[in-house]
C-alpha cells in the first residue's frame, strides 16, 4: 500500500467521451504548463480517436500536436492509447507499420503506451509491446473489462500473467463501459495482486454512475493508479473527477499529495472550454447523465447512442428494446467478446439487422463474417458453430495470429504519398486514414504554396497546385 497515483485524461479520453474529441490544441495550450506542475503519474494526451479527429475535423497535424504538448510539459510523463495491431485505425496493420508507428510516437514525445486488443487476444498486442520496449518507453497492456460467463477473477489473473510474461511494465483494467461494480473490483484486484507483480491501473467511465465507488474500493485493495478527468470534463461518459479522488484520499495512507489549488486553476480553464462546448451544442447533456441501462444490458454509453441513431435512420425507434435484448444473444454467438471498438459496433449492428429483418442472421454484416472467420483474432469463448458452418467456408477460417497473413506495407505506402510527404510521420498518417490523410496533405500543400483554401475543389479533392 502507498500513495495513490493519478493519470489525467482531460485532453484525451475526457474530451473524447464528452465532446467527441473536438478540443483543438488552442484550448489546451494556455494551461499545459500549469498541468506540468501537478505531479500526475502521467497525462493521457494522444491516441484513441484524437489522431483521426485532428486530421478529419480540426485541420491539425496530430504529430505536431504531440510535439507541441511535449514541449509545453517537459516534466510530465505523456501517455497514449494504442489498439494493438489496429494501431489507431480499424483494421490490422502489418508488423513493420506497427513497429514504425510506435518508434515515431516515442520519438515525438510519448513516454508510456497503453496497448489493448478488443478480444483480449494477446497475440494482437505482442508486436506493439516489443516495439515499445525496444524504443525505450513504458509498455502498459490493458485488459478490456467485461462481464459474462468466462470473465471470472481466474480468467483475469491468467490473462494478467500472460501480459507479465510478455514483458509489459504495468497492467490496466480498461472498463470502457463502466460495468465494474465495487465487489467485482475487490475480487479482481485481489486475484491480480496474488498472481502478478506489476503495477495495476484502473480506467473506468461514470456512464452507469458506479465508477467513483469502484475506484475507492479498488484503491483500498491495492490498485496503484486511477484514471481521472479534471472536474469540468468528468462524470457522465467520462472518468471520475480528479479533485474528488484527491480529496477522498487526503490524509489517508493513499494521499495523492496533489495540490487542490493548482487543480483549481486547471478546472477554471477547462470550465470556460466546457461552457463554450455547451453553448455550441458540441457537449450534449445526454453524455453527462447517468445511464443505468449500461449495467442492465452491459452496453457502453456510446454504443447505446449509436443504436438509437441507426434505428432512427430506419424509422424503427420502436424496436429499441428488442435490439437491447438481442445484443447479448449476438454477443454470445460471436464468442462473448468485450464490447469495445470495434467489437461493440459489430455486435450492435448485427443485432439491429437481426431485429429489422424479422429473422436472425438473414443478413450478415461484412464485419460479422470477419469475426466468424477469425480475422479479428481468437474470441474468449467458442463461436456459434452452426452459424460458422452456415456462412463461412471452413478453408477461410484462420487460427493463426491475423497479422501473420499480412505482407509488409511501409515501402508501398511511402511510394503512394511521395508527392505530398513533408515529414517521416506522414506515411503513418496515410497508413491509418488514407482518404482523409490525402485530403489533409493536399490542403497543407496548397496552404504552403500560398493558394487560397477556398480554391479547394471538394468534388475532385484537389487544388490547382
Amino acid at each position: 500500500m502507498g500513495k495513490l497515483k493519478i493519470m489525467e485524461t482531460v485532453i484525451r479520453d475526457g474530451q473524447q467521451s464528452l465532446i467527441a474529441t473536438r478540443m483543438p490544441i488552442e484550448d489546451m495550450l494556455p494551461i499545459l504548463s500549469t498541468m506540468d506542475q501537478v505531479g500526475y503519474e502521467a497525462v493521457e494526451c494522444w491516441g484513441g480517436a484524437t489522431f483521426d479527429s485532428c486530421i478529419r475535423f480540426l485541420g491539425e497535424d496530430p504529430w505536431e500536436r504531440l510535439r507541441t504538448i511535449r514541449k509545453a510539459m517537459p516534466n510530465t510523463q505523456l501517455q497514449m492509447l494504442l489498439r494493438g495491431q489496429n494501431i489507431l485505425g480499424y483494421r490490422h496493420y502489418s508488423d513493420d507499420v506497427v513497429d514504425y508507428f510506435v518508434k515515431k510516437s516515442i520519438e515525438n514525445g510519448i513516454d508510456r503506451i497503453r496497448i489493448f486488443d478488443a478480444l483480449n487476444d494477446t497475440r494482437n498486442v505482442e508486436t506493439a509491446v516489443k516495439a515499445t520496449k525496444k524504443y525505450g518507453a513504458h509498455a502498459q497492456v490493458a485488459m478490456s473489462y467485461t462481464i459474462g460467463e468466462p470473465y471470472t477473477p481466474e480468467y483475469w489473473a491468467t490473462l494478467a500473467k500472460k501480459i507479465e510474461d510478455m514483458g509489459a511494465d504495468s497492467i490496466c483494467i480498461k472498463d470502457m463501459a463502466g460495468l465494474m461494480v465495487p465487489n467485482a473490483a475487490r475480487d479482481m484486484i485481489r486475484a491480480l495482486k496474488k498472481n502478478v507483480d506489476l503495477p495495476i491501473q484502473l480506467h473506468s467511465h461514470c456512464t452507469s454512475g458506479v465508477a467513483p465507488i469502484t475506484y475507492y474500493v479498488a484503491v483500498q485493495e491495492g490498485c496503484d493508479i486511477v484514471d481521472c478527468a479534471i472536474s469540468p470534463f468528468s462524470g457522465g461518459t467520462s472518468q471520475p473527477a480528479t479533485e474528488v479522488m484527491v480529496e477522498t484520499f487526503k490524509d489517508t495512507e493513499f494521499d495523492t499529495g496533489l495540490d487542490q489549488m493548482v487543480l483549481e486553476k486547471i478546472a477554471d480553464h477547462f470550465r470556460e472550454v466546457r461552457e463554450r462546448a455547451l453553448k455550441s451544442g458540441l457537449m450534449n447533456t445526454k453524455s453527462l447523465a447517468t445511464d443505468i441501462k449500461t449495467l442492465i444490458y452491459q452496453v457502453p454509453g456510446g454504443m447505446l447512442s449509436n443504436l438509437v441513431s441507426q434505428l432512427q435512420d430506419q424509422n424503427a425507434e420502436d424496436k429499441y428494446m428488442d435490439v437491447l435484448q438481442e445484443i447479448p444473444k449476438v454477443r454470445e454467438d460471436l464468442g462473448l467478446p468485450p464490447l469495445v471498438t470495434p467489437s461493440s459496433q459489430i455486435v450492435g449492428t448485427q443485432a439491429v439487422l437481426n431485429v429489422l429483418m424479422g429473422e436472425r442472421y438473414k443478413v450478415l454484416s461484412k464485419e460479422t463474417k470477419e469475426i466468424l472467420k477469425g480475422n479479428y483474432g481468437a474470441t474468449p469463448m467458442p463461436m456459434n458453430k452452426e452459424l460458422q458452418d452456415k456462412y463461412i467456408d471452413p478453408k477461410e477460417i484462420i487460427t493463426c495470429r491475423p497479422a501473420d497473413l499480412l505482407e509488409p506495407e511501409l515501402d508501398k505506402l511511402e511510394k503512394e504519398i511521395a508527392d505530398y510527404k513533408e515529414q517521416d510521420e506522414d506515411v503513418l498518417t496515410y497508413a491509418l486514414f488514407p482518404q482523409v490523410a490525402m485530403d489533409f496533405f493536399k490542403k497543407r500543400k496548397a496552404a504552403r504554396n500560398g493558394i487560397d483554401l477556398s480554391a479547394f475543389d471538394a468534388k475532385n479533392k484537389s487544388y490547382p497546385v
